[in-house]
């Protein structure tokens, strides 16, 4: 397994030179301590704990596993150690209240932690990871008893949280939810059914771990509209904050999983556990999904994570493994053969999987801006500007969900070919970074469901393509001032100039055919995804580029010249090689449904 070394040099790049992070911070009601020096310190802090305490135990974890007896799970060797470490540390607080034990941090700084830490080790990162949804929910819609019980041990991190949403004959269908919370009388329901999936829902690691469950009131409206939000502790409380009785919520099993070994993923049997409703009744999922478009980006962030771990491992092998001599000619002449990284094809694969790493990261600090923007909205109490960030978060989301972990896979996969017969091997830990970045296409809504998102809700319904045009606009008036350059600058933005005009070409044409034929939006959505991250990552390889090649000129870079050269080149190599893959996607996305829809059912059968 590749030993983790957290990118502070990209990471410094992106916040200090790209995208103005200090200019940021200071304009946020939150932002007055995250001055240039205490964010170094949690950079470095957060680094160094990755470094030596995460990542030593990822290979591990995933071959020893969870293990599993009589409702109980323990975590695998070290994870518990890490975890009390994690928690002396103060890392789970870093971005909420102060007046709960948190730090009050952007929350675009835990993003930055939670990359860190899922590169080193992934799995480990479910259990603290999972806790935020369940923190920001109780937050906003918790009342005073509830924030005052819960809140402090989970911002603390003594304390975890989940959420349990998914059922064994539903998961994105939430209308099909079965689970019932029957009043007791006293302001408390009983809760009964069961919850498959549940990230973390059961561990050794943490005091209580507190539920967020969705379940139905027994006069709820059918559907959707009839769904209430829960809390369910594992252990109930007392009055004096302490852990109280053993509620009946037990882990009936975990999953064996392809990857993430090391995360529990439980099925959580609710037989009449006592739970506290949160939000208004059968108005539970808009609550759930409050801050789904800040969970859906922290997936996003595990294909950045899993491709520059995958580089991290390819890279050095690439360096010291020898084969054959280059097509060009020796280049190691004291060798009998010449390393795999001056083959075209190595090179090639190396270079992709940087892309994505940089590139993705790119776009991450880009919307953890407007996450930062969105959760000051909350706390200014201006219902406004929350939003208006959160519908510009909207649109960034399944682009980011869905694209950035359809290349993390690839990235991963890449990795492993680098190494050859090699990465197939358990003890080289690339084949593990495969199997842990397969998940990340599936959970928080599969590709599909993203693409459903961006495509059918957020550009057919909600904005009927206003956001496409508003994006395309953004980035030709940003491309437009470096049309008439010389050398790859000019190059890039003609580029996307161009991408940008086709995008707007394609989402009317889409527009005018969804409105005869509703299966256009299925059949082209998937695609339009893809063509979607395909020309967004190039806005965003386009702006490094810019940035390096002015410091370059200037000679007032805080990096070597050479940091900014590889920027560059990397930029040039995305343009050439990876961005005409968005050609393939627009000619697929703007064929009809017919080939698809034509053929009939028995038809799929072979026998």
């Amino acid at each position: 397994m590749p030993q983790y070394k957290a990118p502070l040099r990209d990471v410094k790049f992106l916040l200090n030179e790209v995208f103005d992070y200090p200019g940021h911070f200071a304009q946020l009601s939150n932002g007055g301590e995250a001055t240039p020096d205490m964010v170094d310190a949690i950079l470095e802090g957060c680094a160094t704990f990755c470094e030596e305490i995460l990542s030593p135990i990822n290979h591990s974890g995933d071959l020893e596993g969870c293990h599993f007896e009589n409702g109980n799970v323990t975590t695998p060797k070290g994870f518990k150690e890490a975890y009390a470490e994690y928690v002396a540390g103060g890392w789970q607080g870093l971005s909420h209240p102060p007046e709960y034990g948190g730090q009050g941090l952007p929350m675009s700084l835990n993003l930055m932690k939670s990359e860190m830490m899922g590169t080193a080790n992934w799995s480990f990162t479910m259990y603290p990871g999972l806790s935020l949804g369940c923190m920001n929910t109780v937050m906003q819609y918790g009342d005073d008893k509830q924030k005052s019980t819960y809140l402090p041990k989970l911002v603390s991190g003594e304390w975890t949280g989940t959420m349990c949403l998914t059922e064994p004959q539903c998961g994105t269908d939430l209308g099909q939810v079965k689970t019932k919370a029957e009043p007791v009388g006293d302001g408390t329901y009983k809760l009964s059914g069961t919850k498959i999936f549940i990230s973390a829902g059961e561990h050794d690691m943490a005091e209580n771990i507190v539920h967020i469950v969705l379940a139905r009131l027994p006069d709820a409206p059918k559907g959707t509209r009839g769904i209430s939000l829960f809390i369910v502790p594992k252990f109930l409380v007392n009055a004096d904050g302490s852990v109280g009785a053993r509620n009946p919520v037990v882990c009936g099993s975990i999953e064996h999983k392809m990857g993430i070994r090391a995360s529990a993923t439980a099925v959580l049997n609710f037989d009449g556990a006592i739970g506290y409703m949160i939000a208004e009744p059968n108005k539970g999922l808009e609550a759930m999904f409050t801050f789904m478009n800040t969970a859906r980006i922290g997936t996003a962030v595990q294909g950045v994570a899993h491709a520059e771990l995958s580089y991290q491992g390819a890279l050095p092998y690439a360096l010291e493994r020898r084969s054959m001599r280059a097509l060009s000619g020796k280049k190691d002449a004291e060798f009998t053969a010449d390393a795999l990284i001056w083959h075209a094809d190595v090179r090639r694969m190396l270079l992709t999987q940087k892309c994505v790493a940089e590139g993705g990261r790119a776009m991450i600090y880009h919307a953890a801006k407007l996450a930062d923007n969105m959760v000051n909205g909350i706390l200014e109490g201006n219902q406004a500007k929350y939003d208006d960030y959160d519908n510009r978060l909207g649109f960034y989301t399944p682009i980011l969900k869905g694209f950035l972990t359809e290349m993390g896979l690839e990235a991963a996969n890449l990795g492993m070919q680098v190494f050859g017969g090699h990465g197939y091997i358990k003890e080289h830990g690339m084949e593990q970074i495969a199997r842990d970045a397969r998940i990340s296409t599936l959970y928080e809504g599969t590709t599909g469901i993203q693409a459903l998102d961006l495509l059918g809700r957020k550009v057919l319904l909600q904005t009927r393509g206003k956001c496409i045009k508003e994006f395309t606009n953004e980035m030709i008036g940003f491309a437009k001032a470096h049309a008439l350059d010389g050398g790859p600058i000019g190059t890039m933005a003609r580029a996307l100039i161009k991408r940008s005009l086709q995008w707007k070409w394609g989402t009317l044409r889409i527009m005018l055919r969804a409105a005869k034929d509703r299966d256009t939006v299925s059949s082209s959505c998937y695609d339009f995804l893809m063509y979607a991250g395909f020309v967004m990552m190039a806005y965003f390889w386009m702006q490094q580029a810019v940035v390096a090649s002015q410091k370059l000129a200037k000679g007032d870079g805080k990096e070597t010249p050479e940091f900014y050269k590889a920027k560059i080149q990397t930029a040039e190599f995305y343009f050439d090689r990876m961005l005409p893959r968005a050609d393939g996607h627009f000619s697929s996305m703007m064929a009809t449904s017919q080939s698809i829809m034509q053929i009939n059912n028995d038809h799929f059968t072979m026998v």
